[in-house]
């Protein structure tokens, strides 16, 4: 290892990088943010799948390509029908503490996780197993759940109906196992350094809040003699800038994103190590449709739309590769059919005319002005957006009040709806349209702006029983475009992934979910 540790001061200068004081199997990741829990039921963001994704295994897993593979379970089966699904799980499965992890650990997770007790705001997306959605609201008991321990090592899950992308579902954290024998001594404090027992590649050692989180490799892992690292830090560093200058410093090997203002310098000096890729993701501003808000007018909310110029954020303020966003499903996602967009069927001097118009209908303009409390998480990137966007509103009479939060407070703000207009992210946990367009679903947790619409949720219900793809994907298209009808979200532009990697390090591939789990990498010799 000193010869690899050499090596990666070698290269650091030569990149204007500094040498770190640490062993080469020690990885150090600068995630964009505070984890709210380590718990995978109390979590929703892409920084805490970072840890999270690291410390746990579904089921199903992740390539270093993004590739879907066998995790816990070494094989599977699925009925005729697409309804039932039975999971062979390894022999040689184990959480931390080295007690054997069994299928009863999957049922009582699943169980938990709907359980209205947990509180937990991504439990919908399990919502394709049978009663999970009864479960959820409290009609019925977690133990009528689909899913069922035939014996230590076989676990069956029985679906509401047929659901092609199930199996993509089941990699995401929400399907994560916890370990029911350390939950029920522990409770809420299962999850914290000094009690926390996972069954990933990495362990927890440490979390110090606000500062770093240290994982160690798992030796229990089954797959343990093929991660190279022995150790993970991970730093949340909101500020994009600082993570920048820790890399350039070479005490990071890896930052999660990089300021976009940075990228032609970047691309000049660091080549290498300046990744960008196309993203299954959307950066766009929730609309608070609740009583009392402006917004809630649904003709606010599209002359704020119309309004937003988004070549002029994604060309001359970003500049990384990102595109406008006329859709809320990005492209790239299977099965899906957008159809044209009422956003960009006017020319610029059109839609300011139309935006006016609308803003006089409500009330609004010059005379008598909007005044929207706009808020967005601790970024560069976010507060320059967003002073760019108050200022296209301006001339509708629009004045912004901009409010910023660390990210795990803002997204807290935007769920209890202290908002007018806020700014959000979404990046896919499945590559299925579905994911998406969930969010503007009536109820839904991640429904920021509680856009609540019958005939959208119709659609959504109907694409659900529909297992002709075609015709699914006809159906949520014309889900979708009726909520860009009603301006129920501002989309602004689609993701590109942008990270900073040390080139020493082999295994990271870019990849269109941006998922990079850290058992894949090594340090090269």
């Amino acid at each position: 290892m000193l010869q690899s540790r050499t090596l990666l001061g070698s290269l650091a200068l030569t990149l204007g990088l500094a040498a770190a004081p640490l062993h080469a199997d020690t990885l150090r990741i600068a995630i964009m943010g505070e984890p709210a829990s380590l718990d995978p039921h109390k979590i929703s963001g892409t920084w805490e799948n970072d840890v999270v994704g690291d410390l746990f295994e579904g089921l199903i897993t992740e390539a270093a390509d993004g590739e879907r593979i066998p995790g816990v379970a070494e094989s599977w089966e699925i009925s005729e029908d697409g309804t039932v699904y039975t999971f062979h799980l390894r022999e040689s499965a184990r959480w931390s503490d080295g007690t054997s992890l069994t299928a009863d650990d999957f049922v009582f997770a699943l169980r938990r996780i709907l359980n209205p007790a947990t509180a937990a705001d991504y439990a919908y997306l399990l919502y394709p197993i049978r009663h999970a959605e009864a479960v959820y609201s409290g009609e019925m008991a977690p133990e009528s759940l689909g899913v069922e321990a035939l014996d230590d090592q076989t676990l069956r899950i029985t679906l509401e109906r047929a659901t092609p992308y199930f199996l993509d579902q089941l990699s995401h954290y929400t399907a994560y196992p916890v370990p029911r024998h350390v939950v029920e001594e522990h409770g809420d404090r299962w999850s914290r350094a000094g009690t926390l027992v996972s069954n990933g590649p990495f362990t927890l050692q440490r979390w110090q809040s606000q500062t770093r989180i240290e994982a160690v490799r798992n030796p229990h892992y089954h797959d343990a003699e093929s991660v190279a690292l022995d150790e993970v830090i991970y730093f949340p560093i909101e500020e994009r800038n600082t993570a920048l200058n820790r890399f350039r410093a070479g005490e990071i090997d890896v930052a999660r994103d990089f300021p976009t203002q940075q990228y032609s310098w970047l691309r000049e000096n660091l080549p290498e190590a300046t990744h960008t890729a196309p993203y299954l993701g959307i950066y766009y501003y929730a609309l608070n449709a609740r009583d009392g808000h402006p917004t809630a007018d649904p003709r606010v909310r599209e002359a704020l739309s119309l309004a937003v110029r988004r070549e002029v954020i994604t060309e001359q303020i970003l500049g990384t590769g990102e595109a406008p966003a006329y859709h809320f499903v990005p492209p790239g996602a299977n099965h899906h059919q957008s159809l044209a967009s009422p956003l960009n069927g006017l020319d610029e001097e059109a839609r300011l005319a139309r935006a006016g118009e609308l803003m006089r209908e409500a009330g609004y303009g010059p005379d008598n002005p909007l005044s929207l409390k706009l808020r967005y998480n601790t970024s560069e990137d976010h507060r320059t957006v967003a002073i760019a966007i108050a200022a296209m509103w301006r001339p509708l009479g629009v004045e912004v009040e901009l409010f910023n939060s660390e990210v795990a407070v803002h997204y807290a703000d935007l769920r209890r709806g202290d908002f007018d207009v806020g700014r959000a992210g979404w990046i896919g946990d499945y590559n299925d349209p579905q994911n998406f367009l969930s969010l503007l679903e009536s109820g839904v947790a991640n429904n920021y702006g509680a856009y609540s619409q019958a005939d959208f949720d119709a659609l959504m219900a109907q694409a659900a029983e529909t297992q002709d793809l075609t015709a699914r994907a006809a159906l949520m298209g014309e889900a979708e475009a009726l909520a860009l009808g009603d301006s129920a979200v501002l989309p602004i532009y689609y993701y590109v992934s942008r990270n900073l990697v040390n080139p020493a390090l082999a295994g990271w591939e870019n990849n269109l979910e941006d998922i990079h789990r850290s058992r894949w990498v090594s340090f090269e010799e």
